[in-house]
């Protein structure tokens, strides 16, 4: 333990702990998990600082970090459904009880709820964009190409978009 890891390590919290929030709740939606995933992140983000060199952004480190505990605790959750295809993807499930909601935070649920069915990489780049980072950041810490992260970013706001458009089914039809 160091003191440029801890001053490190403020320094991201100060600047990203919202945004690690809430990258935790859209990847786990039982909240109790979403708070453990959370704070596994901070606990591995701490533990990566002792191998931080300075090699690119703090921001990109601490995306990287976390969208990498974030995809190994979807992709080692038993429970989760498997993953669909982006190509696949048909309708935007309903959120839980959406009468007591409000509306925005019904579409916010709706928006999680999709983006926890794409494949693990197509969440990533989504909510990194959802966060405000350009192609070229979201490239950075995915590992894509620019060109590969900017069609991605495409195509899943194209599905919100469309499941958005349709209004949204309520169970089976007659």
């Amino acid at each position: 333990m160091t003191q440029a890891q801890d001053n490190l390590y403020r320094t991201a919290g100060d600047q990203f702990a919202p945004a690690l929030a809430r990258l935790a709740r859209t990847m786990e939606r039982d909240a109790e998990k979403a708070r453990d995933l959370e704070q596994d992140i901070h606990c591995e983000l701490w533990r990566s600082f002792a191998r931080f060199d300075g090699r690119c952004s703090l921001k990109t480190w601490t995306y990287r970090v976390a969208h990498n505990v974030a995809a190994d605790h979807v992709n080692s959750a038993a429970n989760r459904p498997r993953p669909i295809p982006l190509d696949e993807v048909e309708a935007l499930p309903a959120a839980d009880d959406a009468e007591c909601q409000a509306a925005a935070n019904h579409a916010i649920a709706r928006v999680q709820e999709l983006i926890r069915r794409l494949a693990s990489l197509d969440a990533q780049v989504i909510l990194l964009w959802l966060e405000g980072q350009s192609g070229a950041e979201i490239a950075e810490v995915t590992g894509l190409s620019v060109n590969a992260a900017q069609v991605r970013i495409h195509r899943v706001k194209a599905l919100l978009a469309s499941a958005f458009a349709e209004p949204m089914k309520e169970g089976p039809t007659p």
